[in-house]
Protein backbone atom coordinates (compact mmCIF):
# COMPACT_ATOMS: atom_id res chain seq x y z
CA UNK A 1 0.00 0.00 0.00
CA UNK A 2 1.38 3.09 -0.87
CA UNK A 3 1.60 6.15 1.13
CA UNK A 4 1.30 9.64 -1.38
CA UNK A 5 2.41 11.95 2.01
CA UNK A 6 2.54 12.53 5.41
CA UNK A 7 1.46 15.81 7.05
CA UNK A 8 1.63 16.86 10.98
CA UNK A 9 -1.26 14.70 11.79
CA UNK A 10 -2.41 12.96 9.21
CA UNK A 11 -1.34 10.08 6.74
CA UNK A 12 -2.65 10.23 2.75
CA UNK A 13 -2.26 6.53 1.42
CA UNK A 14 -3.60 4.31 -1.18
CA UNK A 15 -7.53 2.44 -0.42
CA UNK A 16 -7.47 -1.39 -0.51
CA UNK A 17 -10.22 -3.79 -0.74
CA UNK A 18 -10.09 -4.01 3.15
CA UNK A 19 -11.24 -0.12 3.13
CA UNK A 20 -14.81 -0.91 1.78
CA UNK A 21 -16.42 -0.58 5.18
CA UNK A 22 -14.52 2.38 5.67
CA UNK A 23 -15.85 4.11 2.55
CA UNK A 24 -19.53 2.72 3.30
CA UNK A 25 -19.37 4.39 7.10
CA UNK A 26 -17.88 7.49 5.61
CA UNK A 27 -20.91 7.97 2.69
CA UNK A 28 -23.36 6.79 5.35
CA UNK A 29 -23.65 9.61 7.41
CA UNK A 30 -26.36 11.97 5.63
CA UNK A 31 -24.68 14.90 7.02
CA UNK A 32 -21.28 14.17 5.32
CA UNK A 33 -22.86 13.84 1.93
CA UNK A 34 -25.54 17.08 2.16
CA UNK A 35 -23.39 18.27 -0.36
CA UNK A 36 -22.45 16.15 -2.73
CA UNK A 37 -23.84 14.89 -5.76
CA UNK A 38 -25.75 12.77 -3.89
CA UNK A 39 -27.25 15.02 -1.92
CA UNK A 40 -27.85 13.45 1.38
CA UNK A 41 -28.39 10.29 0.05
CA UNK A 42 -26.19 6.95 1.64
CA UNK A 43 -24.36 4.68 -1.47
CA UNK A 44 -25.27 1.20 -1.23
CA UNK A 45 -22.59 -1.16 0.01
CA UNK A 46 -22.74 -3.32 -3.01
CA UNK A 47 -22.00 0.28 -4.95
CA UNK A 48 -19.16 0.73 -2.68
CA UNK A 49 -17.86 -2.51 -3.37
CA UNK A 50 -18.30 -3.12 -6.76
CA UNK A 51 -18.15 0.17 -8.63
CA UNK A 52 -16.37 2.84 -5.97
CA UNK A 53 -13.53 0.59 -4.83
CA UNK A 54 -12.68 -0.06 -8.66
CA UNK A 55 -13.00 2.55 -10.13
CA UNK A 56 -10.39 4.28 -7.35
CA UNK A 57 -8.10 1.22 -8.19
CA UNK A 58 -8.68 2.11 -11.69
CA UNK A 59 -7.15 5.23 -11.20
CA UNK A 60 -3.95 4.06 -9.40
CA UNK A 61 -3.28 1.92 -12.67
CA UNK A 62 -4.04 5.04 -15.23
CA UNK A 63 -2.20 7.85 -12.52
CA UNK A 64 1.09 8.44 -10.93
CA UNK A 65 0.28 9.91 -7.19
CA UNK A 66 -3.19 10.82 -8.08
CA UNK A 67 -6.72 9.63 -7.17
CA UNK A 68 -8.32 9.21 -4.40
CA UNK A 69 -6.36 9.02 -0.93
CA UNK A 70 -7.48 7.77 2.65
CA UNK A 71 -6.82 9.92 5.05
CA UNK A 72 -5.80 8.05 8.53
CA UNK A 73 -5.32 10.31 11.67
CA UNK A 74 -1.24 9.98 12.81
CA UNK A 75 -2.18 9.20 16.37
CA UNK A 76 -5.21 6.97 16.31
CA UNK A 77 -4.50 5.34 13.37
CA UNK A 78 -8.21 5.92 12.70
CA UNK A 79 -10.06 6.34 9.06
CA UNK A 80 -11.01 9.43 8.85
CA UNK A 81 -12.17 10.31 4.99
CA UNK A 82 -10.44 10.64 1.51
CA UNK A 83 -8.50 13.40 -0.49
CA UNK A 84 -9.55 13.49 -3.47
CA UNK A 85 -6.35 14.62 -6.20
CA UNK A 86 -6.58 13.88 -9.66
CA UNK A 87 -6.82 15.46 -13.26
CA UNK A 88 -10.36 17.25 -13.11
CA UNK A 89 -10.99 16.14 -17.36
CA UNK A 90 -11.86 12.72 -15.55
CA UNK A 91 -14.57 14.37 -13.30
CA UNK A 92 -18.36 14.07 -15.24
CA UNK A 93 -18.76 17.29 -14.66
CA UNK A 94 -15.82 18.53 -16.11
CA UNK A 95 -16.93 21.48 -18.67
CA UNK A 96 -13.41 23.25 -20.66
CA UNK A 97 -15.69 26.85 -20.66
CA UNK A 98 -14.92 27.11 -16.65
CA UNK A 99 -11.36 24.37 -16.08
CA UNK A 100 -8.39 23.49 -18.08
CA UNK A 101 -8.25 19.56 -19.52
CA UNK A 102 -4.53 19.57 -17.48
CA UNK A 103 -5.95 21.17 -14.01
CA UNK A 104 -5.70 19.21 -10.80
CA UNK A 105 -8.64 18.90 -8.86
CA UNK A 106 -8.68 19.01 -5.29
CA UNK A 107 -11.28 17.55 -3.28
CA UNK A 108 -11.91 15.72 0.42
CA UNK A 109 -14.68 14.12 2.13
CA UNK A 110 -14.05 13.75 6.23
CA UNK A 111 -16.39 11.65 8.94
CA UNK A 112 -18.16 14.43 11.26
CA UNK A 113 -16.03 13.34 14.26
CA UNK A 114 -12.89 14.74 11.82
CA UNK A 115 -14.40 18.65 11.36
CA UNK A 116 -13.43 21.46 12.66
CA UNK A 117 -10.11 20.24 13.32
CA UNK A 118 -8.48 21.64 10.91
CA UNK A 119 -7.77 18.46 9.18
CA UNK A 120 -9.17 19.25 5.55
CA UNK A 121 -6.97 22.32 5.65
CA UNK A 122 -4.29 20.50 6.26
CA UNK A 123 -4.37 17.86 3.58
CA UNK A 124 -5.17 20.63 1.03
CA UNK A 125 -2.32 22.79 1.56
CA UNK A 126 0.22 19.46 1.96
CA UNK A 127 -0.95 18.53 -1.84
CA UNK A 128 -1.36 21.31 -3.38
CA UNK A 129 2.60 22.13 -2.15
CA UNK A 130 2.99 19.08 -3.56
CA UNK A 131 1.17 19.62 -7.17
CA UNK A 132 3.39 22.76 -7.62
CA UNK A 133 6.73 21.14 -6.31
CA UNK A 134 5.51 18.55 -8.78
CA UNK A 135 4.77 21.30 -12.10
CA UNK A 136 1.56 21.21 -11.82
CA UNK A 137 -0.16 24.95 -13.39
CA UNK A 138 -3.46 24.77 -11.83
CA UNK A 139 -5.50 23.56 -9.23
CA UNK A 140 -8.84 23.66 -8.75
CA UNK A 141 -11.69 22.67 -6.17
CA UNK A 142 -15.43 22.88 -6.51
CA UNK A 143 -18.08 22.86 -4.39
CA UNK A 144 -22.14 23.70 -4.07
CA UNK A 145 -22.18 27.38 -3.37
CA UNK A 146 -24.29 26.66 -0.10
CA UNK A 147 -21.63 24.44 1.59
CA UNK A 148 -19.93 27.25 2.79
CA UNK A 149 -17.52 24.98 5.56
CA UNK A 150 -15.70 23.57 2.52
CA UNK A 151 -15.10 27.13 0.80
CA UNK A 152 -13.56 28.01 3.90
CA UNK A 153 -11.41 25.31 3.49
CA UNK A 154 -10.58 26.22 0.25
CA UNK A 155 -9.96 29.97 1.06
CA UNK A 156 -7.69 29.08 4.12
CA UNK A 157 -5.43 26.91 1.35
CA UNK A 158 -5.05 29.92 -0.72
CA UNK A 159 -7.54 29.11 -3.72
CA UNK A 160 -9.69 32.22 -4.60
CA UNK A 161 -13.20 32.45 -6.12
CA UNK A 162 -12.52 32.28 -10.44
CA UNK A 163 -16.45 31.77 -10.92
CA UNK A 164 -20.03 30.70 -9.97
CA UNK A 165 -22.03 27.78 -11.76
CA UNK A 166 -24.93 25.33 -12.42
CA UNK A 167 -24.47 22.74 -11.58
CA UNK A 168 -27.31 20.92 -14.11
CA UNK A 169 -28.18 17.35 -12.69
CA UNK A 170 -29.93 19.21 -9.43
CA UNK A 171 -30.12 22.82 -10.81
CA UNK A 172 -27.54 23.89 -7.67
CA UNK A 173 -25.47 26.81 -7.55
CA UNK A 174 -21.09 25.21 -7.25
CA UNK A 175 -18.66 27.71 -7.15
CA UNK A 176 -15.01 26.97 -8.84
CA UNK A 177 -11.80 28.07 -6.86
CA UNK A 178 -8.57 28.07 -8.39
CA UNK A 179 -4.64 28.86 -7.22
CA UNK A 180 -2.42 29.00 -9.99
CA UNK A 181 1.34 28.98 -9.75
CA UNK A 182 2.12 32.36 -8.90
CA UNK A 183 -0.95 32.37 -6.45
CA UNK A 184 0.72 29.63 -4.74
CA UNK A 185 3.96 31.15 -4.54
CA UNK A 186 2.31 34.32 -3.35
CA UNK A 187 -0.06 32.57 -0.59
CA UNK A 188 2.57 30.39 0.67
CA UNK A 189 5.88 31.28 0.15
CA UNK A 190 5.40 35.26 0.70
CA UNK A 191 2.63 35.20 3.12
CA UNK A 192 2.01 33.16 6.57
CA UNK A 193 0.55 29.98 4.68
CA UNK A 194 2.60 27.22 5.80
CA UNK A 195 2.29 24.02 5.07
CA UNK A 196 3.41 21.84 8.49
Amino acid sequence: MQVLLETERLILRQFTEADVDNLFELDSDPEVVRWTTNLGQSTPYSVVKMEVLPDIFQDYQKYDNYGYWAVIEKTSQVFIGWFLFKPIVDASYFNPQFVNADDIELGYRLKKAAWGKGYATEGSKALIKKAFSEGVERVVAVAFAANLASIRVMEKAGLKLQTKVIYEENNQEAVIYVIDKSGYEKAYLQSSLTVK
